[in-house]
């Protein structure tokens, strides 16, 4: 029976309130902008005039990004080389559905102020770099929840790191090099380089020296100076194996703290199976899931996200699973059970199978098939040395595929289901490079304010390059918003730029990879957007084409975008001499004019 859901319905009240606060209280974002400049533009370096207060009048205005051009709607500011002066802007706050504030490369001074997730609740981007803040890093940054990117290099910030800035779990890039800090790097920051923390009395990993280290060699010379001699000697390794053997507990015990605390909660907890759909894959229980990701720890993570967290699990004979922690879901155990269920039984070449599940005290644990090949992402934006560029026909081998999955999805799939959150990290590879699409069905787990809030401020595809733009308007998913998300991974395939930010564009351009594009079809050159890789290969005409499709599915009008099911054949048109489509393919049956429109689950 086809079912249809309506997302606001299942609001609560005050976060529809909030919504609407967010979407339509633009009568401030004026107001912000004039305090701003009040503030910190005395010699008028922005030439910003407010003579005109129409709707869209701010949106022209230097380093002013909007959510629409004809809608007073402040969405970012970048403000950087502006020669501002001044401390920390006034007036933000008044910008209240803002997402990204860059006031890199100025003369501003003073302190960051402590109620800054006050003033920035919504920013996932915070650039003061090279600046000449002072004082300590508030520890209310750790209240600005959706950050995926702080960057406070060059500045005069002193004291420690906080510590709570562990709970910013959507932290994706964190730099503070060339200031004045000191102590030890919590843990939890320690996945990110070395350079990023290039201070003189920091210490700890990433950084090569040890904070305990430092101490017992300042504890060494002051015995040595006491003792002498060959006494020294052994003084000083009793001392310093004495402090190793003694904090190494407490050292584990503050790591297991910070990183997998609810780990250790659920640990022996009796009658916890895990239920499994697959008949191929041995029996298991919590303690085998324990064992195969060692108590879920760190170095076993290969993936974070809005949905929750991924880990690699070794099983006793060396073969590999996915387990995903999903993040709080308000379902009951029964309705959790339904869900599973039901997406256990979706079963279709391009999409990464659900093997079973694990309910434990309040933790749900899925299992997945392990995907060797790591992301999409990873493979065209995270290369080095050792990784070479994706050759065209897998890349076109792999778009060929992700439709496949999606277009099955949407129109063969029973119940039909949207994804709501395409993208490349989001389309796994196998060992073949054939491509897997993962986390389908889950935003109908998802608590319905996190998944709203998430999905247009942040998420773990929390780039606002993927999400088609009638949605910040109307907060209602639909088919053609997957089609305009899987048009940003398809030029993301042919550009090899990344959604929110475009390499290859003139330094001034600071518009999305669909902005970028748009620009370049108005203009006729749509052939410069091309990855320099893929040119010269046989391969324009195919690439050109490919292009095409992608910009027919990020049309500003959700009418006029195809469906998935006329992506697929689309793009099987564009590679039809590879091959890559089997000869039964499950969606060539369709009947032309299906319209499964009616009949998809909303997930949310």
């Amino acid at each position: 029976m086809a079912v249809r859901c309506s997302c606001t319905a299942l609001f609560p009240l005050f976060f529809c309130f909030m919504i609407c606060q967010l979407c339509y209280g633009t009568v401030t974002d004026i107001q912000c902008l004039k305090k701003l400049k009040a503030s910190v533009d005395p010699d008028n370096k922005l030439e910003w005039t407010f003579n005109n207060n129409t709707e869209g009048s701010i949106c022209g205005f230097n380093g002013v990004e909007c959510w629409h051009p004809n809608e007073n709607r402040v969405l970012s500011l970048h403000l950087g080389s502006f020669g501002l002066k001044g401390e920390f802007p006034d007036g933000l706050e008044n910008c209240s559905s803002m997402t990204s504030l860059d006031l890199s490369s100025n003369s501003l001074s003073g302190p960051i102020p402590a109620d800054i997730s006050r003033r920035l609740p919504f920013v996932t981007n915070l650039d003061l770099s090279f600046n000449s803040f002072s004082g300590e890093i508030p520890e209310a940054l750790a209240n600005c929840s959706y950050l995926n990117i702080v960057n406070l290099q060059h500045n005069k910030l002193t004291g420690t790191i906080p510590v709570q800035l562990a709970a910013l779990s959507r932290l994706a890039q964190f730099n503070v090099a060339d200031n004045q800090l000191s102590g030890q790097i919590p843990s939890s920051l320690s996945k990110f380089p070395a350079s990023d923390f290039a201070n003189q009395d920091l210490c700890g990993r990433p950084l090569s020296n040890d904070c305990t280290a430092n101490s017992s060699s300042r504890t060494g010379i002051i015995v040595g100076s006491a003792v002498g001699g060959a006494v020294i000697t052994l003084i000083i390794a009793a001392v310093i194996l004495f402090i190793v053997l003694r904090k190494m507990p407490k050292k584990k015990k503050l790591k297991d703290v910070e990183e997998n605390k609810w780990a250790k909660t659920i640990k022996g907890a009796k009658g916890a199976k895990v239920s499994l759909f697959e008949k191929s894959v041995s029996k298991m229980n919590l303690n085998d899931l324990m064992k195969a990701t060692d108590d879920f720890t760190k170095d076993n993570i290969i993936g974070t996200g809005r949905s929750g967290t991924m880990y690699r699990a070794t099983l006793p004979d060396g073969s590999f699973l996915a387990i995903k922690r999903l993040q709080d879901t308000q379902h009951s155990e029964d309705q959790f059970t339904s869900e599973m269920s039901t997406l256990g039984s979706v079963r279709q070449r391009n999409l990464v199978p659900l093997l079973g599940y694990c309910i434990v005290k309040n933790e749900r644990l899925l299992v997945y098939k392990y995907m060797p090949k790591g992301s999409l992402y990873d493979n065209l934006h995270q290369q080095n040395s050792d990784k070479k560029a994706l050759e065209w026909p897998l890349r076109l081998k792999i778009a060929i595929g992700s439709a496949r999955g999606l277009a099955w999805l949407h129109h063969s799939c029973n119940p039909r289901i949207l994804h709501r959150n395409i993208s490349s990290k989001c389309i796994l590879l196998d060992d073949d490079y054939e491509p897997k699409i993962s986390d389908f069905g889950l935003a109908r787990l998802m608590n319905p304010i996190d998944t709203h809030l998430s999905t247009f401020v942040n998420g773990e595809f929390g780039d606002l390059g993927y999400v088609a733009p009638e949605y910040t308007r109307t907060l209602v998913a639909t088919p053609k918003g997957d089609v305009y998300s899987f048009g940003v991974v398809l030029l993301e395939l042919v550009t090899r730029e990344e959604p929110t930010h475009v390499s290859n564009a003139p330094e001034n351009f600071k518009g999305s990879l669909v902005d970028w594009i748009t620009y370049l079809s108005n203009n006729s050159i749509l052939q410069d957007a091309v990855d320099k890789s893929l040119i010269g290969k046989d391969n324009d005409a195919e690439l050109l084409q490919c292009m095409k499709v992608a910009c027919s599915c990020v049309l500003s009008s959700p009418k006029e975008r195809p469906t998935m099911f006329e992506v697929y054949q689309l793009l099987r048109a564009v590679g039809e001499k590879y091959h890559f489509s089997a000869a039964d393919d499950e969606l060539t049956m369709l009947p032309q004019n299906a319209n499964p429109e009616d009949e998809l689950i909303v997930a949310n």
